[in-house]
């Protein structure tokens, strides 16, 4: 039995779709039946129901599906123990991160990264979900969240502070009441952020809505309203003021991730360890008292 077979019969239980799949995949769809196709033709057994708008698992392929999950895990630990094996020559680290951090800290610090680890090549991916590195979508991860995998190795390195800033100009920075802020807009889901700052809004105007914090950021520097954002960014941009005021402010934990099976590829340790000597720098580092 070919295993790339199996691979895109659980792509399209996945997807739900055959054209889901060929995306995921990245291929035809015509590929991904013909796929399909062989499996069952070689099993003898129908394992997907092609309708019009979606492909739903038949009865045997629900019953095998945890079984190709199972082989999948298994090709993917045989990759990862093999890659951790000949670390020595690994040329490429792949650190997945929150576009916040991406963007602030780890971009900002390539130059730097790239000093202490001349020969490595760091890719870094922006995913605001997370990716598993049980897959092999990553080798590391920098989280604002604990890690959902529980394989997974998880460390508190450091931690997020957020105030309230404006620009310099923002005409009602010394009056409270009529700050107004900037938002998300209605297609962000709930996390932490949003809810803290929507907490602090209250009943007051949004000025504008934006997709991220970065854009966040970005628009409070124009003076167009209040936002919530990382001291990190905002203690260091001249065109922006902390405000003073008396509510509540956001803290988030940041974790740092690996699967066991990378514990002995020495460039991914080596890569995590001088990410992790850059956090208190930047102003990411962990409270002294903290455990």
């Amino acid at each position: 039995m070919d295993w790339e077979d199996l691979r895109f019969f659980l792509a399209i239980a996945t997807a739900g779709s055959l054209s889901g799949a060929a995306r995921a995949l990245d291929v035809n769809q015509a590929t991904v039946s013909r796929r399909l196709a062989a499996l069952e033709a070689q099993l003898n057994v129908r394992l997907i129901d092609r309708l019009p708008r979606e492909s739903r698992l038949t009865a045997i392929g629900q019953q095998i599906m945890q079984d190709v999950l199972d082989i999948e895990e298994k090709a993917f630990a045989v990759e990862r123990k093999c890659l951790s094996s000949r670390s020595a020559m690994r040329a490429k680290v792949t650190i997945t991160a929150p576009p916040i951090l991406a963007r602030h800290f780890l971009t900002p610090n390539l130059a730097e990264l790239a000093r202490m680890s001349p020969m490595v090549q760091l890719s870094i991916l922006s995913e605001p979900h997370f990716v598993s590195l049980s897959r092999l979508e990553a080798d590391l991860a920098l989280r604002l969240s604990p890690p959902i995998e529980d394989t997974d190795i998880v460390k508190k390195v450091g931690k997020m502070q957020f105030a309230l800033y404006a620009q310099r100009d923002y005409v009602n920075t010394l009056d409270e009441q009529k700050w107004e802020f900037v938002g998300y807009t209605d297609r962000q889901g709930d996390f932490a952020h949003k809810r803290w700052l929507y907490e602090v809004i209250a009943t007051r105007r949004v000025a504008c809505e934006v997709t991220d914090l970065s854009h966040q950021y970005e628009a409070a520097c124009t003076g167009v309203g209040v936002a919530g954002l990382p001291c990190f960014i905002g203690d260091r941009d001249d065109r922006l003021v902390k405000l003073d005021n008396n509510l509540p402010m956001l803290s988030l934990d940041i974790w740092v991730a690996m699967h066991p099976d990378r514990r002995n590829d020495k460039v991914v340790r080596k890569t995590a360890d001088e990410i992790l000597q850059l956090l208190e720098p930047n102003g990411l580092g962990l409270p002294s008292n903290a455990s």
